[in-house]
């Protein structure tokens, strides 16, 4: 792994690197959230040469950070991941203080609701709730992860960060973006202005054809994370857009006052028990 060797973009690697390339190919498995992904999928998603990604997979899967299963031959995160997971005690756990609100939005519109969170140049689903509609729109599980842009979650994280902040992290994603049909670095600029003037993003068969989503990112001065309600398109017309928005709003001060308290409190930062 600390070998020096030249990727693709002709750039020496380094341990570092290494260590970066390690990361993107968890990132590219961890994608497909719970379904998983073969070889060739990783391969291709991830655009390190085959030899190189194999041996780096066999490495991950001895480590315990993935698993391979025997019957699919997919790769899924492994039980070393897991065990990180659970000792890493963030000051306050955001998918659960916005729990409730996931779930009055989602009995009051009946449609389904996202929390979406960003980590680096992506946005990850961490939680969901149903409504109660017969035909739900269920797009994501909880962790998937996409770029920034891609779904209403990311799209409205976009709008709310300073235009060159966003700006560079469209720049950033764009040869990702090539995988979604639909999108391109002008679309997203387009949607993000439009986002920006009315107060929320909108997609309508973006990324899911006959699927509609709003979305509004908080906290206002460092936007972290989102709600985004998906439905069919039929219904979110404009004049239930508006509505829709005005109670995401009113469900987001309520979360926002929640993280000021978590934060503020002493025993959000305490790692003792």
């Amino acid at each position: 792994m600390n070998e020096s060797k030249t990727s693709h973009y002709g750039v020496s690697r380094t341990g570092t690197q290494s260590i970066e390339r390690v990361v993107d190919v968890l990132r590219v498995i961890a994608s497909r959230g719970r379904r998983g992904m073969r070889v060739g999928e990783i391969v291709a998603t991830s655009g390190l040469a085959e030899a190189t990604c194999f041996r780096m997979l066999r490495r991950l899967e001895i480590e315990g950070m993935i698993d391979r299963d025997l019957h699919s031959k997919k790769y899924f995160l492994g039980p070393l991941l897991h065990e990180f997971g659970l000792l890493a005690k963030p000051r306050y756990r955001l998918s659960e203080l916005c729990d409730g609100s996931l779930h009055r939005l989602a009995d009051l519109t009946q449609d389904t609701i996202y929390l979406s969170e960003r980590s680096g140049l992506e946005a990850v689903c961490t939680n969901r709730a149903l409504g109660d509609y017969p035909i739900k729109s269920l797009a994501l599980d909880i962790g998937i992860r996409r770029p920034l842009g891609v779904g209403a979650g990311g799209l409205a994280i976009l709008c709310a960060l300073p235009p060159v902040d966003a700006q560079a992290i469209v720049e950033a994603n764009a040869h990702r973006y090539e995988k979604f049909a639909s999108f391109s670095c002008g679309f997203l600029q387009d949607a993000i202005a439009d986002g920006r003037e009315r107060g929320y993003c909108f997609l309508d068969s973006v990324v899911t054809p006959g699927t509609a989503s709003i979305g509004i990112a908080f906290p206002p001065d460092n936007p972290v994370a989102a709600l985004s309600v998906a439905a069919i398109s039929m219904r979110l017309p404009p004049e239930r857009r508006e509505a829709v928005a005005q109670h995401m709003q009113r469900e987001i001060r309520k979360i926002v006052a929640a993280i000021v308290v978590s934060t503020a409190s002493p025993e959000a930062g305490s790692s003792d028990t």
